[in-house]
C-alpha cells in the first residue's frame, strides 16, 4: 500500500489509467498561441472515460495573465507554473468545449478574482499551488458540471458554510495540506454526488461526530497527515457507501474500532504510519467487506494480539512491514480470515512466526519475513513440514535464519523442520523492552512483554517492592493483564525504580528489566527505605538445603554461591536466582558437610551463612541368611546329584552351583538397595523437581548455572 497507499490510486484512477496505456501525442494544426504547444493528447474524464484531446500546453512560460487567440475547439487548457492572479470571463469567451482548465502554481488570492461562468463543458478545475486563503459563499457558483476540483497546497484558513453551492455536480474534491482547523458539515449539503474526499495535511485535531453525514454518496476518504489523535464512535456515521479510508501519518494511540464499525461497506483501510502500539482482540472485527489492510511503518508498534483480526470473510491481503519494534504476533491472532492469500511481514523484529497463525489461514499462498531476526526452531517448524500446504516466500533470498548459531545465515526455505526442536526457550525480544523511561509524576504508563515459546511460557512482574505480580493481580497503583502488560496508575516517587518481566515455560525462562525514572514538579523528596534482607535455612538434610529470604525490593540479577568447608572440592559454585524468587532448595549436596552459602543482590549487598548437612544414617544390617543358605545348597546338592546318578549328567553340576550362586547374590543386591535409600522429607519431596530445567534464554541454565560438576538446585516461588 505504501503511503497513502491505494486510497490516493483510487482518487487519482485517470492518471494511473493514462500512465498505463502510451499514446503519443499528435499534431494539432491550428493557430497556436505564442510560445504554446497545441496538441491532441489523451484524456480521461473524472469517471475515467478516455478521450482525445485537443491540448493548448502554456505551462511554464511566466505568463501574467491568458494567452489571445486561444483555438476555439479547446477542450483542455494548461497554464500551470505562471504567474497568472486574476481570470475575467472574456479571456475564455467562445470556449465551449473546454472541459479542463489547469490554473495551479500561480498568483490566485481570491476566488472573486476568477471570474469563469458560463463554461458549460467545464468538468474539471485545477487550482492547487495558489494562495487562497477563504472560500466565499457560492465560490464557483457558475461552474454547473463541474466534477473535479482541486484546491490543494493552498492557504485556505476557512470556507464558508455554503462555499461550495452550485456545485451539485461535484465527484471530487480535494483540500489536501491547506491550514484549516475544523471541518464544517455544512460544506457537503451542496455535494450530494461526492466521491472523494482528500483533506488530509490540514491541522485538524478532532473529527467531530457526524463531520461527513451529508456524504451518502462518498466512496473514498482520505484524512492522511492531520494530527487526528482520536476518532469519535460517531465521527464517520453516514458514509454507507465509503469502500476506502486513509489514517496515513497521524498521532492515533488506538485503532478507532468502534468508527470503523460503522462503515459496513468498507474495502481498503490504511492506518499506515501510527504510534499505535497494540493491535488488540476485537480491533479489526466482523468488517465484512474487508480487502486490503495496511499496517506499515509504525514506530511503536509491538504487538498484534490474541483474535485482533476476526471474521474477515473477504481480506486477501494483509500488510504488517517496516515496524522496527514488532516482536509479537500471537498464535491466535487471526481468526476467520478465510479468504487471506498474501501477508507482508518483512521489515519488523519478529523472531518467528507461529505455526498456529499460518494453519488459521486455509488460503494464504505467499508470506513475506525477510529482514526479520528469524529464530529457527520450533516456533517456525511449518516452513519445511509436509503436513501443511506449501507456502512461497517473497524474497526468499533475503529470508536468513538468526538463530540458533548453527543454523545462522542458512535461507529459512532451506531449513528441514527436522532440523527443528520441539520446544523452545522464551525471548524477550530487546528491541520492544527499553532499559530506561521517563515518567511524568501522576500519570499512567503501561509497561508491555510479549514473549513467544513453545510451550506458550506464562509472564510474571517484579516491582521495585520486590513484590511478584502475575497476571490478573493488582497491587496498589499496579495491575498486571492477561497479555502480560503491567499498567501503573498515577505514578509517584514510590514507583520509581527497576521493574522486571520473567517469561518462563517448562524448557526456561528469559527477563529484561527497565528502570523508571518519575519527573515534574511536584515530585517531593522521600528517604529511601532501609533494606532489610533476612538470609536463612529452613531446612537440611542430608543433600538438600531449603533456603529463605526476604526483599524489600527488586533484584534481578541475584544470585547464590555456595562451597563445602574443609573439603578436597574447593571448588566455588553459584547459579542465578529468577527476580521474584525468596526461596531456593539447594540440593544434591555431600552428607555431613559444612558448607558457606552467600546470597548476592547486587555489587555490594551480599548475605552469607553457613550450614551443615545431616549425616546419612547408618543402614540396618542385614539378617544372617547363614544357615538358610548352608541349608539350601546342600538340598539342592543332593538332587542334582540323585538326577545325575540317575541320568549320567555329573558334568552339570558345577553349572547349575554357578547359575544359583549368580542369581542369589543379585538378589541380595535388589534387597539390600532400599536400606541404603535416604528419605527426604516430605515437604522437599514436594518442592523438588530434578528433571525441570530453568534457562533464562540466553544460553544460562537456572536449574544449574552452577560451576560446579555434580550441584544442582531448584528454586520455588514466594
Amino acid at each position: 500500500m505504501g503511503q497513502i497507499a491505494i486510497f490516493v490510486l483510487l482518487s487519482n484512477l485517470q492518471l494511473v489509467l493514462s500512465s498505463s496505456l502510451v499514446i503519443q501525442s499528435m499534431p494539432w494544426r491550428v493557430p497556436c498561441p505564442h510560445q504554446c504547444v497545441c496538441q491532441i493528447k489523451p484524456w480521461y474524464s473524472p469517471q475515467s472515460l478516455y478521450k482525445e484531446a485537443p491540448t493548448v500546453d502554456c505551462n511554464d512560460l511566466l505568463l501574467i495573465q491568458l494567452p489571445t487567440s486561444l483555438p476555439q475547439e479547446t477542450q483542455t487548457l494548461r497554464l500551470q507554473s505562471n504567474l497568472i492572479s486574476s481570470v475575467d470571463q472574456g479571456e475564455l469567451q467562445g470556449l465551449v468545449n473546454l472541459t479542463e482548465l489547469d490554473l495551479s502554481h500561480n498568483s490566485f488570492t481570491s476566488t472573486r478574482n476568477l471570474k469563469i461562468t458560463n463554461l458549460p463543458a467545464l468538468l474539471s478545475l485545477h487550482m492547487d499551488e495558489n494562495q487562497l486563503r477563504h472560500l466565499p459563499e457560492a465560490a464557483l457558483f457558475g461552474l454547473p458540471n463541474l466534477q473535479e476540483l482541486y484546491l490543494n497546497h493552498n492557504r485556505l484558513r476557512s470556507i464558508s458554510p455554503g462555499a461550495f453551492k452550485g456545485l451539485d455536480k461535484l465527484l471530487r474534491l480535494h483540500l489536501n495540506s491547506n491550514r484549516l482547523v475544523v471541518i464544517d458539515r455544512r460544506w457537503f449539503h451542496a455535494l450530494p454526488r461526492l466521491e472523494v474526499l482528500m483533506i488530509g495535511g490540514n491541522p485538524v485535531e478532532i473529527i467531530q461526530d457526524l463531520n461527513f453525514k451529508p456524504l451518502n454518496s462518498l466512496r473514498s476518504l482520505v484524512l492522511a497527515g492531520m494530527g487526528l489523535r482520536e476518532i469519535s464512535e460517531r465521527a464517520l456515521e453516514g458514509l454507507e457507501n465509503l469502500e476506502s479510508i486513509s489514517f496515513y501519518d497521524n498521532n492515533l494511540i488506538k485503532v478507532p474500532k468502534e468508527a470503523l464499525q460503522k462503515l459496513s461497506g468498507l474495502k481498503f483501510l490504511d492506518l499506515n504510519k501510527n504510534p499505535i502500539q497494540l493491535v488488540q482482540r476485537g480491533d479489526f472485527q466482523n468488517m465484512l467487506h474487508l480487502k486490503e489492510l495496511g499496517l506499515n511503518n509504525m514506530e511503536e508498534l509491538i504487538s498484534i494480539e490474541h483474535s485482533a483480526m476476526e471474521n474477515l470473510p473477504e481480506l486477501t491481503k494483509l500488510e504488517i512491514t517496516n515496524n522496527p519494534r514488532l516482536s509479537y504476533i500471537h498464535p491466535q491472532a487471526f481468526h476467520k480470515l478465510l479468504s487471506m492469500e498474501t501477508l507482508m511481514l518483512n521489515s519488523n523484529a519478529l523472531s518467528a512466526l507461529h505455526s498456529q497463525t499460518v494453519r488459521s489461514l486455509p488460503s494464504l499462498q505467499e508470506i513475506s519475513l525477510h529482514s526479520n531476526p528469524i529464530r529457527c526452531d520450533c516456533l517456525i517448524r511449518w516452513v519445511g513440514s509436509d503436513d501443511d500446504k506449501p507456502v512461497r516466500f517473497i524474497e526468499p533470498q533475503s529470508t536468513f535464519c538468526s538463530e540458533p548459531p548453527e543454523l545462522k545465515s542458512r535461507q529459512v526455505k532451506d531449513v528441514s523442520f527436522r532440523e527443528m526442536a520441539d520446544s523452545c526457550l522464551p525471548l524477550i525480544a530487546p528491541s520492544t523492552f527499553p532499559s530506561y523511561i521517563k515518567v511524568e509524576y501522576g500519570d499512567s504508563v503501561a509497561l508491555h512483554c510479549r514473549a513467544l515459546a513453545e510451550p506458550e511460557p506464562s509472564i510474571y512482574w517484579v516491582i521495585p517492592q520486590g513484590v511478584r505480580l502475575t497476571p490478573s493481580s493488582s497491587y496498589g497503583r499496579y495491575q498486571v493483564l492477561t497479555e502480560g502488560t503491567l499498567e501503573i496508575f498515577g505514578v509517584t516517587a514510590e514507583e520509581m525504580g527497576v521493574y522486571t518481566c520473567v517469561a518462563q515455560n517448562q524448557v526456561g525462562a528469559d527477563t529484561r528489566s527497565l528502570t523508571l525514572q518519575v519527573e515534574g514538579n511536584n515530585l517531593g523528596y522521600t528517604k529511601s527505605k532501609k533494606i532489610e534482607d533476612r538470609f536463612e535455612v529452613q531446612d537440611v538434610t542430608v543433600r538438600h538445603a531449603l533456603l529463605s529470604w526476604q526483599a524489600s525490593r527488586n533484584i534481578p540479577n541475584a544470585y547464590l554461591s555456595w562451597v563445602a568447608n574443609g573439603s578436597l572440592d574447593h571448588y566455588k559454585h553459584s547459579i542465578r536466582i529468577l527476580a521474584g524468587t525468596r526461596r531456593f532448595n539447594l540440593t544434591r549436596l555431600q552428607p555431613d558437610t559444612q558448607y558457606t552459602v552467600c546470597l548476592h543482590l547486587g555489587a555490594n549487598d551480599t548475605a552469607c551463612i553457613l550450614l551443615k548437612t545431616k549425616e546419612a544414617p547408618t543402614p540396618d544390617p542385614l539378617p544372617d541368611l547363614t544357615p538358610a543358605l548352608l541349608l539350601a545348597v546342600s538340598a539342592l546338592l543332593l538332587l542334582l546329584v540323585a538326577r545325575a546318578c540317575h541320568g549320567g549328567h555329573s558334568l552339570r553340576l558345577k553349572d547349575h552351583i554357578l547359575e544359583f550362586d549368580k542369581h542369589h547374590t543379585t538378589v541380595l543386591t535388589q534387597e539390600a538397595k532400599p536400606f541404603m535409600t535416604v528419605p527426604m522429607p516430605e515437604k522437599l519431596q514436594k518442592q523438588q523437581n530434578p528433571d525441570k530445567v530453568l534457562s533464562d534464554g540466553r544460553g544460562n541454565d537456572l536449574r544449574s548455572v552452577s560451576l560446579g560438576k555434580n550441584d544442582l538446585g531448584q528454586a520455588t516461588k514466594a
